[in-house]
């Protein structure tokens, strides 16, 4: 019984032995702290080689006697920062008080940067670094801008500080999460005159706007007026439009009345005129045939009587005209026939018509021959023998010469 007694004993101590050295080995890490790994050779992130290792949230085993741990605190720090008479420009000194949350960065670069310059700092070192850097390059900034910038327009203020101060607090390992410009004053009473210009020049732009706002609203009244004269203007105007339609219709619709009754009266004139001109055109063709039955036809009958008995007329007149054609058509082919004599041929026909005058007087002579007696000369070629060859030439063509001198 007592053996197992010491043996429970010993158990229970070399239990109680095993729990201590394994708490003393293994750490805990919390979300908002960093453990730092201190006493071997390890390979950063960048593939660097450091003489410590990082662990952020969850756990991790000490190598005893060989590796040390510290732990970095990540939590949030409120730091208040301000500036006494810190020269903006244009020279005026100026008081400036703010707030600003910083921690240290949880991240490389960052985190290596706090690593090598705030490891092992108590928290209020840590807070009065990020302070006084804060402040001087509040004053750096504040340098660059006049007061009229500074107190109207603190976003701008904030965004410039914002923008260097994280450049500087990055290098030391430290994180500017939020800044903001709390107060701006002097002591020289230059914000509190700019203040009262700012005020008057407030105040008129408020009575100027006041002003535009009775004047707007005497304008909007105005115009509502003129609207509503407008309006019964308009009114007016379309009753009066109406009852011009109106007129315009009523006129319309009598013109309309009074040309379908003239066009009436026209249509029928029209008619009795037509009536009267088919009336007309009846007589005219009845005229016409009278006329043409009384005189027309009788006319016709009497002028085609004239041109027969013209024709029957100028029938003999034809044929002797024929007749002496053919005779003369005759007398030139005799003519042509007798050739030289045919002179005197001719001459001896005319004295067909001469002869019953010159004879009127031997016109009981009886002839039975003529002879021709030849010239003193005693040629043969006179004009007895001309004469006598003339007759015989005449006889010769058929004309019997005794008779026409008995006919005589």
């Amino acid at each position: 019984m007592g053996t197992l007694l010491t043996i429970v004993f010993v158990l229970g101590v070399l239990g109680v032995a095993i729990w201590q050295v394994l708490n003393n080995l293994i750490y805990i890490c919390s979300p908002n702290e960093v453990l730092v790994f201190s006493g071997g050779l390890y390979r950063s992130g960048s593939g660097k080689r450091v003489g410590y290792r990082v662990v952020k949230g969850g756990r991790a085993l000490r190598i005893p006697f060989l590796e040390e741990v510290d732990r970095l605190d990540l939590t949030n720090m409120n730091i208040e920062v301000g500036v006494r008479n810190a020269f903006s420009k244009g020279g005026i000194p100026l008081n400036i008080d703010g707030i600003a949350n910083v921690k240290v960065s949880g991240e490389s670069p960052g985190l290596d940067n706090a690593l090598e310059r705030l490891l092992g700092k108590p928290r209020p070192l840590i807070m009065r670094i990020a302070k006084e850097t804060l402040e001087g390059y509040l004053r750096g900034v504040l340098a660059t801008l006049t007061p009229e910038e500074v107190n109207q327009d603190t976003q701008t203020f904030e965004k410039e500080l914002r923008q260097q101060a994280s450049e500087g607090l990055n290098g030391l390992g430290i994180t500017l999460d939020n800044l903001k410009i709390q107060a701006v004053n002097d002591d020289q009473g230059y914000l509190t005159a700019m203040g009262r210009v700012q005020t008057a020049e407030l105040s008129r732009g408020n009575r100027i706007a006041e002003a535009e706002r009775r004047a707007e609203s005497l304008v909007k009244q105005a115009e509502a007026r003129q609207k509503g004269e407008l309006a019964k203007i308009q009114a007016e105007l379309q009753v009066a439009r109406a009852e011009s339609a109106r007129r315009t219709a009523n006129a319309n619709t009598a013109k309309l009345a009074w040309v379908a009754e003239q066009q009436g009266e026209v249509q029928a004139l029209l008619t009795r005129a037509r009536a009267e001109l088919e009336l007309q055109d009846a007589r005219i063709q009845q005229m016409k045939h009278q006329l043409n039955a009384n005189i027309v036809e009788p006319a016709k009958a009497d002028m085609e009587a004239k041109i027969a008995a013209a024709r029957g007329d100028a029938a003999p007149i034809l044929e002797s005209g024929r007749a002496q054609a053919e005779a003369l058509r005759e007398l030139a082919k005799q003519w042509h026939a007798s050739g030289e004599s045919a002179k005197d041929i001719f001459l001896l026909q005319k004295l067909e018509a001469i002869l019953p005058t010159f004879l009127d007087s031997v016109k009981r002579v009886r002839v039975d021959k003529i002879t021709m007696l030849q010239g003193m000369e005693g040629d043969g070629g006179g004009l007895p023998m001309k004469a006598v060859q003339t007759v015989k030439a005449l006889e010769a063509g058929g004309v019997d010469i005794a008779g026409l001198l008995n006919r005589l």
